[in-house]
């Protein structure tokens, strides 16, 4: 028994933290892949429903014969929304993807831009984090 749990432990990559944090168990390690798994499967829903309800709007026609102005008007809003809703997801899916690429690589952790450790607190937050919070600060001033 106590082989496997080595051979395991062995199997975990070596996530860095920042200054101050205390090292990844196995438990926390675990806990992130399972939720960048979930969120790839979850993000590949909603796209599909997005594109079922998109190609819905679409297929209703959008000429104007024989609807009123507000019929139109809410047809559009509603393919915008439905569309938006989308391009997030297909976002969203992208992040994941990437962190587990560099999670699998064993470049997870590291911050894109500095190359500091983005910091374990903020990845058990945020797993699909890619940058450290300064850096990430810097980027939204932009």
């Amino acid at each position: 028994m106590a082989a496997v749990r080595k051979a395991k432990a062995q199997e975990l990559p070596c996530l860095p933290v920042a200054a101050g944090e205390e090292p990844w168990t196995a438990a926390e390690v675990e806990e992130v892949r399972t939720e960048l798994t979930g969120d790839v499967a979850r993000m590949a829903k909603a796209i599909q429903v997005a594109e079922a309800g998109l190609a819905d709007l679409f297929s209703e026609g959008s000429d104007g014969a024989g609807r009123d102005a507000a019929d139109i008007g809410s047809s559009n809003f509603e393919r915008d929304q439905e569309m938006s809703l989308m391009q997030n997801a297909r976002d969203m899916l992208e992040q994941a993807q990437l962190a587990l690429r560099l999670f699998d690589s064993g470049k997870y952790g590291w911050c894109e831009s500095c190359g500091n450790p983005i910091g374990k607190d903020r990845l058990l937050v945020f797993p699909r984090a890619t940058l450290c919070l300064d850096c990430k600060r810097r980027e939204e001033r932009r």
